[in-house]
């Protein structure tokens, strides 16, 4: 208590509660198709490859339409933006409802329902915004913790489409979403923080450095493996093991609500312990219990619990990257995070894809994880041989953040460099 009032008192702690409703409730809608494939695959006879299909696109959709947001944002403000974000969010469902009704359709629902994936770069910059630089990590953190989103979609959208058929659920979330633009509405308030402001070239820049794509690379595997392995969960659990359609949901849930919790935990570790050695613990294990999942692939238990281990390590792995963030980029870590958002989350759509075709293809869902485990295997390696260079320049042996005078005097030097390489 006596160290979580100085930190709300920091900043505007009634914005940041508006962000993280916001961003959980985009969570909670940019999955919708995934919690109910159960439903969708009979209402439409669909083959696994077109199941993947069908839950990849809302992932490209939503990391492709990220950027464009935070476009916006810079026009019209962030609390702005995610109000005419979750306006069209309620069109979008309104679309599922009256409209969806064939496969073909079906797809195109999928990229509105990428609509709601877009909220990451603004919800995380509107709800740190208001606060110092020393609270920064910890407001995203709480922000990015609205990932829950996805655990309670996955618990709740199969009950309600047993109950009230699955389109309908499209109709109910169209008139859910008018909480969290009532909150935004009277709640929140537009920081007055300046990193906000950033040119298109500023945005791109760090495209432009290789720390850019590695840590988009990294990011692909934590939220990309997160996100994609929530979509494609219950229809996984539903097939694999032939538990119902609500079941799955809830098996589901237990994995998703632990990556979404851990995420926190693993930006204050990555504090304590270093961005670098937490990632490496996180992507040793996303490897061994993939690989296990895998091999496991007749053992309902064993699958859950593996899955459970699996998707801790990845919000803890989500955490342990935004701590980097700000140590790589000080000067426009808001622009950089984004970016890697964006990047990072198309690796989502991968996953879906993956396991669909290895079921078509080779009659078991097992090649799509030893599939993910082997490119984390790869990213495992990229990020062992980057950070020999990392910790001489902005961070600390094992990625923790420099404290002496001397090396932060260095690392400021640094920054300026790259800025004035993004510039030229």
């Amino acid at each position: 208590m006596s160290t979580s009032k100085p930190f709300l008192k920091a900043g505007h702690a009634p914005t940041l509660f508006a962000a993280f409703l916001y961003f959980s409730f985009s969570c909670c809608i940019w999955v919708l198709n995934g919690a109910m494939a159960p439903f969708i695959t009979e209402a439409y006879h669909l083959s696994p490859a077109q199941k993947g299909l069908m839950l990849s696109i809302p992932i490209f959709a939503g990391a492709l339409m990220r950027f464009p947001l935070g476009i916006l944002a810079q026009y019209i403000g962030r609390k702005n933006a995610t109000l005419v974000e979750m306006g069209m969010i309620a069109m979008a469902m309104l679309f599922g409802y009256f409209v969806v009704d064939s496969f073909n359709s079906l797809l195109a629902m999928g990229v509105l329902l990428g609509i709601a994936g877009a909220s990451f770069g603004v919800a995380l910059s509107l709800g740190s915004g208001s606060f110092p630089p020393q609270h920064k990590g910890l407001a995203m953190g709480l922000v990015g913790a609205g990932n829950v989103g996805t655990a309670v979609s996955v618990l709740l959208a199969p009950p309600l489409a047993l109950k009230f058929g699955w389109q309908t659920v499209y109709g109910l979330a169209a008139v859910a979403i008018s909480i969290p633009m009532l909150v935004m509405i009277v709640f929140a308030k537009e920081p007055s923080d300046v990193n906000a402001h950033a040119s298109f070239r500023e945005h791109i820049a760090c495209l432009f450095e290789k720390d850019g794509w590695s840590f988009s690379l990294i990011y692909g595997i934590t939220f990309g493996g997160f996100i994609g392995l929530t979509t494609f969960l219950p229809s996984y659990y539903y097939d694999q093991f032939g538990v119902s359609k609500v079941q799955a949901g809830q098996l589901t849930m237990l994995a998703a609500f632990m990556g979404a919790t851990l995420r926190v935990f693993g930006g204050w570790i990555s504090d304590r312990w270093g961005g670098i050695n937490t990632l490496t613990a996180v992507l040793v294990i996303v490897i061994v219990s993939l690989v296990l999942c895998g091999l496991s692939t007749q053992s309902l238990i064993a699958t859950t619990l593996l899955l459970m281990l699996c998707f801790s390590a990845l919000g803890a792995g989500n955490g342990a990257l935004f701590q980097l963030v700000p140590l790589r980029w000080p000067l426009s870590t808001a622009v950089a995070g984004s970016m890697i958002g964006e990047i990072g989350a198309l690796g989502g759509g991968l996953v879906p894809n993956a396991m669909g075709l290895s079921k078509q293809n080779l009659g078991t869902y097992a090649g799509g994880f030893y599939l993910f485990a082997g490119l984390a295997v790869c990213v495992l390696v990229m990020m062992r041989v980057m950070q020999l260079r990392w910790t001489r320049t902005w961070a600390e042996k094992g990625g923790r953040a420099r404290t002496l005078g001397t090396p932060g005097r260095a690392l400021s030097s640094a920054s300026t460099r790259t800025g004035r390489r993004r510039v030229a």
